[in-house]
C-alpha cells in the first residue's frame, strides 16, 4: 500500500466518526462563548456532530446564551426543563444528563461517540483537540476522560482502588480529598507513553464514550450498593479506616446522593463489560 492509499484510508475512518456533544446547563452564562467555541473545535475532529443541553432555570443569562447561539447553528438542540426539580443536586443533574443519552438513543442511534462535559470554568480553558482526537481510533476505551490542570479535582465522581465508592461517605473526607488528590496523581504520573489508567469511575468534568457501550445505563444519582461488588466496598473502607457514614454536607446529603457517574460507569461494567479509562493527557490548559 502506498502513502497515497493510507492516507485516503484514514481519511476515509476518520468520516465514519459522528459525535453527539451533551451537557446540562444552569448557571453557566459566563462560561458559554468559550464553551461553544470549544465544542466547535472539538467537532471539527468528527465528519458530523450535534450539542444537546439541557437547562435548568438559572440566576443569570444562560438561557439567553442559548437561545442566542441556536440561531446561529443548526446543531444545537436544547430543552428548556419546567418541571418541579428535586431538592437532591445529583437527582437534578442524573435527570439531565439521562435526558441527553435518552435524546441519542432515539435520534442519534448510528452515532459513534457521545460526550458528555461540564458546561462550565474547567472547560472554558484552551482546548488541545488534538489530544482528543489522537484516541479516537484506538480500542483500548469505551470511555475516557483526562487529567486537568493545575490538579485532577473530580474526585467525588472518581472510583479507584482502593478508593472504589464515595470519598463523601467516609469520614475525614476533607482529608481524604487530597489524600485521593495526590493517589491519582501518582498513577497517572506513573504511566508509560500512550499508556492509559484502568479505573471504575473518572469523570473530571470531560469524558467521551463509545455508544454501543453505554446503550442499557443511565446516570443514577442515589446510593447504588448493588453495583459495586461488596468487596471493593470492604476495600474501600480499610483505605479509609471508617465505617461508612451518611452526613448531611449541605449542597450534599450522604443520605440520598452520590455521585451519578458512578452508578453510569457501573452498569457500563456490569452489563457490557465496558474499559473505563484515563489519560494522564491534559485536554484544557
Amino acid at each position: 500500500m502506498n502513502q497515497d492509499d493510507t492516507t485516503t484510508n484514514a481519511n476515509t475512518e476518520k468520516k465514519l466518526k459522528k459525535c453527539c456533544i451533551c451537557g446540562p446547563v444552569k448557571n453557566c452564562g459566563p462560561y458559554l462563548d468559550r464553551i461553544f467555541s470549544n465544542i466547535e473545535k472539538i467537532g471539527e475532529l468528527f465528519e458530523d456532530y450535534v450539542i444537546i443541553m439541557y437547562y435548568d432555570k438559572s440566576n443569570d443569562n444562560t438561557l439567553e446564551k442559548i437561545v442566542d447561539y441556536g440561531k446561529k447553528t443548526s446543531k444545537l438542540m436544547y430543552h428548556v426543563n419546567n418541571q418541579k426539580v428535586s431538592p437532591f443536586r445529583t437527582h437534578r443533574i442524573a435527570k439531565a444528563r439521562n435526558f441527553c443519552i435518552n435524546k441519542i438513543r432515539r435520534h442519534y442511534s448510528d452515532f459513534d461517540f457521545f460526550i458528555m462535559m461540564d458546561c462550565d470554568e474547567v472547560n472554558c480553558k484552551t482546548v488541545y483537540p488534538e489530544v482528543l482526537g489522537k484516541y479516537l481510533h484506538r480500542d483500548d476505551w469505551d470511555c475516557l476522560s483526562f487529567q486537568t490542570s493545575p490538579k485532577y479535582y473530580d474526585i467525588w465522581a472518581l472510583s479507584i482502588k482502593p478508593y472504589n465508592f464515595s470519598y463523601n461517605h467516609f469520614e475525614n473526607n476533607v482529608a481524604f480529598y487530597d489524600i485521593i488528590q495526590e493517589h491519582i496523581t501518582k498513577l497517572l504520573n506513573r504511566l508509560k507513553s500512550g499508556e492509559l489508567l484502568p479505573c471504575i469511575s473518572a469523570f473530571n468534568g470531560f469524558a467521551i464514550y463509545r455508544i454501543g457501550r453505554f446503550r442499557n445505563c443511565y446516570y443514577d444519582g442515589r446510593l447504588r450498593f448493588d453495583l459495586l461488588p461488596k468487596h471493593k466496598l470492604v476495600e474501600h473502607q480499610k483505605a479509609a479506616n471508617s465505617l461508612m457514614v451518611f452526613k448531611d454536607y449541605g449542597n450534599v446529603n450522604g443520605l440520598f446522593e452520590d455521585c451519578e457517574h458512578r452508578a453510569f460507569h457501573l452498569m457500563g461494567i456490569n452489563k457490557n463489560n465496558a474499559k473505563i479509562r484515563i489519560s494522564p493527557e491534559i485536554l484544557f490548559r
